[in-house]
């Protein structure tokens, strides 16, 4: 009869088996337990720094923090090793109490740790680093600045453009006394690498900059405005000629007129709807009548109001010559009136008349003073008795190609009107 063996029994019982995994448990359990409650320290580097009661500092004192030396700290932390494992740095709060400040001045205050509600109980600060902090308390207030800037593109050839536009072109700006009073404007660059050919807007963020042009800090800062509506205005350039109108007459036409204008063109800049059918800008109807040879007068350059006048030239000069022609003095006693009023008489007391007639050399020489007349109008002169000088119109009878010259009013008869 074969004998078991006693051990081997052992192993193999289901209740030694049950027993081990029992006691295998109790020593991890009573392990795990030894090790969370275990003391550790855990140094943590980025603890952010958090003021309490700034804002009643602003509201009740007008004041503001500024200047903080640094917003985190360091701080060694002791407590259960599961729970100080757990934590991050932005668990972590290091508190400054400003609401009990009242007036402006450099300070330096130690910090509150404070940690989660659940664990605050069974964590303590064992070391800070840095055991205080430094900041500024300073007087709340605000500042009026300009806003200013450039176009950092390119113009189309063929195009100007003139002074940006901002809106809104002042900016407040609001926060500590000692950074507002560096700040001189609010500076805008926009359109960079773009080539533009008619007006540019767009929204834009600004830098705020000194006097020397220099950037300013932001901190602690606020705005009116955050954002700047920046219009650059473009403009069409084209170069107009300038010109007059001709009357011809006495034998003058613009072949045989030379047409002199300083200067012969500007330069205007605008609207391309406006421009676009501007291709002259006459200075004024000269009657070549009016003279004999030549003729220099200066006139003002009409120039419409939404154009501008990029040349800056407000005047220009004309000068013309008549070439080919010459002047001859006639005395004419072919003299007399029309349109005289019904129950009126009228005596022509001028018995002759020196007229200027122009023409070429050939053409004059072929008219006789005879067939040069004077006429007088008197429509005018309907309710009128008396002596008056009339102006009258120079006629040359037949086909001859000349003409007298001299500005209206020029030639004037002695004409007696009375009742008949």
């Amino acid at each position: 009869m074969n004998k078991t063996n006693p051990m081997k029994r052992i192993y193999n019982s289901r209740i030694f088996w049950v027993i081990i995994s029992l006691l295998a448990s109790f020593s991890l359990w009573m392990y795990v337990i030894s090790v969370d409650t275990d003391e550790y320290t855990q140094t943590f580097r980025y603890v952010p720094v958090q003021f309490v009661g700034d804002d009643t500092l602003r509201s009740s004192r007008n004041l503001v923090i500024t200047d903080l030396d640094s917003s985190t700290v360091s701080v060694a932390v002791t407590g259960p090793r599961r729970i100080v494992t757990s934590l991050k740095d932005s668990d972590i709060v290091a508190q400054v109490d400003v609401s009990h400040l009242t007036q402006s001045s450099y300070i330096s205050m130690q910090y509150t740790v404070t940690f989660p509600d659940n664990v605050a109980g069974s964590l303590s600060v064992t070391r800070r680093m840095p055991d205080t902090v430094n900041f500024v308390v300073s007087n709340f207030s605000s500042k009026d600045i300009p806003v200013r800037g450039g176009f950092a593109g390119t113009l189309a050839e063929g195009y100007t453009a003139e002074s940006p536009v901002f809106e809104p072109s002042v900016i407040t700006v609001y926060g500590s006394e000692n950074y507002l009073k560096e700040i001189d404007r609010a500076w805008v660059t926009f359109g960079q690498d773009m080539e533009v050919s008619s007006t540019y807007q767009v929204d834009t963020a600004f830098t705020l900059l000194n006097a020397d042009g220099e950037p300013c800090s932001y901190e602690n800062l606020s705005f009116s405005n955050d954002m700047v509506s920046a219009t650059l205005p473009v403009l069409e350039v084209k170069q107009v000629a300038l010109g007059v109108d001709l009357i011809e007459g006495a034998g003058a036409t613009a072949a045989n007129t030379k047409i002199k204008i300083e200067p012969e063109y500007v330069t205007l800049a605008g609207d391309s709807a406006i421009l676009g059918g501007l291709n002259r800008i006459i200075l004024d109807t000269i009657d070549l009548t009016d003279f004999s040879t030549t003729y220099t007068d200066t006139y003002a350059i009409p120039i419409d109001n939404e154009l501008r006048n990029l040349t800056g030239i407000t005047e220009a000069t004309v000068k013309l010559e008549i070439v080919g022609l010459e002047s001859r003095s006639f005395r004419i006693t072919n003299l007399s009136f029309q349109n005289l009023a019904e129950g009126l008489e009228a005596e022509i007391l001028t018995e002759n008349l020196d007229v200027v007639v122009r023409g070429t050399a050939e053409q004059l020489d072929s008219i006789k003073a005879e067939q040069i007349r004077a006429i007088a109008d008197l429509g005018d002169y309907k309710d009128a008795t008396g002596t008056y000088m009339v102006p009258v119109q120079i006629r040359v009878d037949g086909d001859t190609g000349v003409g007298a010259i001299g500005e209206t009013g020029a030639y004037t008869i002695s004409i007696e009107i009375k009742k008949a």
